[in-house]
């Protein structure tokens, strides 16, 4: 299942000089090299969010996507992926999806253990120390080698992560030139425009052309995120040398990056807030697709969620750095049940039972 690409991208890879060198001039400005291709401009929407009504797919009208997840081969992200691959596969052939391929985009540079079981393209590193200890700045560059060597069938791709849970068969979202993408209440272009203004210049439009969007989950076009996909990485690089701009964003950095490459190469984005939850301030599936558990869930033993404090019981998957959670995780309360049909117990123990 795994393979490795033997060639490098030329434009991109020719030397660690190539990393330092590139100008985010080259960027916004008109000249060739990023805006030759760029597609037409349209009109955006003046709405938060923009959400349609997605029917059952037919086998004739299916728009298939292929899922790219991200990692490196520490323990700490190979039980993560594990689980994700395991529910992926579980909901790929039922009724409704349009899921088609998966590639985990594995950016430590060599083969790992997980090569036989989870379909695998190792990509080659940033050079040492051009992330700056920032680990997800090598997720644009990965991409980049993938797209460029990669036989990808399908005409979308669906950018996941190792901590998303899919949770039932997921549609393509996306609508003609439209990528699908969650909002997140913590990305504000508005807010912090002044210093997106250096990577997004006002001859560019109004700054609510910046979707409120990370570069996960989202489904865009494979053609677009071609053309994205340099400019996100090189943004990134910008941003993270930007004292100013790095000590703005911090953390989700490579978010702002993808969504003013986005903006800059005129794909605009339909938000879907059901496309994920994120427990435990989410509490319900409702329609959502995907379960994100980047935050600690921590309950007393009745059940009740303990905000800002260690709960009696807790999972924290930042608990497991160096070895994955238990077979037998228990839950809270033997007698909690969840309130709604649709309730979701947060953190359940059985989206990780069957893995192991």
């Amino acid at each position: 299942m795994g393979f490795r690409g033997k060639f490098f991208f030329p434009v991109l890879m020719t030397t660690l000089s190539l990393f330092l060198i590139i100008r985010y001039t080259y960027i916004v400005s008109g000249d060739p090299p990023l805006q030759q291709d760029l597609p037409g401009r349209r009109s955006f929407p003046s709405g938060d969010d923009v959400i349609f009504s997605v029917k059952t797919p037919s086998k004739k009208t299916k728009k298939l996507f292929h899922t790219a997840v991200t990692a490196t081969d520490s323990v700490y992200s190979t039980w993560q992926c594990r689980i994700m691959y395991y529910w992926y596969d579980r909901f790929r052939d039922e009724p409704g999806s349009e899921m088609g391929g998966y590639t985990r985009i594995l950016h430590s540079g060599r083969p790992d253990g997980l090569m036989d079981e989870i379909p695998t393209f190792v990509a080659n590193p940033l050079p040492s120390g051009v992330d700056q200890g920032y680990v997800v700045l090598n997720r644009p560059w990965a991409i980049v080698q993938w797209l460029q060597q990669a036989h990808i069938e399908e005409d979308y791709i669906l950018m996941a992560e190792p901590d998303h849970i899919i949770v039932k068969p997921i549609p393509n979202l996306a609508r003609g030139s439209m990528g699908a993408a969650f909002p997140f209440s913590y990305i504000e272009p508005k807010k912090y425009e002044l210093v997106l203004r250096k990577f997004f210049p006002k001859k560019n439009g109004p700054i609510s052309r910046i979707n409120p969007i990370g570069n996960s989950p989202v489904i865009v076009s494979k053609n677009a995120l071609m053309k994205i996909d340099p400019t996100w990485m090189n943004v990134s690089l910008a941003m993270k040398n930007d004292p100013q701009t790095d000590n703005t964003f911090g953390w989700v950095l490579e978010m702002y990056a993808y969504a003013v490459s986005s903006a800059l190469h005129g794909v605009s984005n339909i938000l879907h807030k059901d496309f994920m939850i994120q427990p435990p301030w989410d509490t319900e599936t409702n329609n959502t697709y995907i379960i994100h558990y980047t935050y600690g869930c921590d309950f007393d033993m009745k059940g009740n969620v303990m905000h800002g404090k260690i709960g009696e019981w807790r999972f924290d998957k930042r608990s497991y750095g160096d070895k994955p959670p238990p077979r037998n995780l228990t839950h809270t309360h033997t007698h909690f049940r969840p309130k709604k049909k649709k309730e979701i117990s947060h953190c359940h123990p059985k989206v990780f039972l069957r893995v192991w």
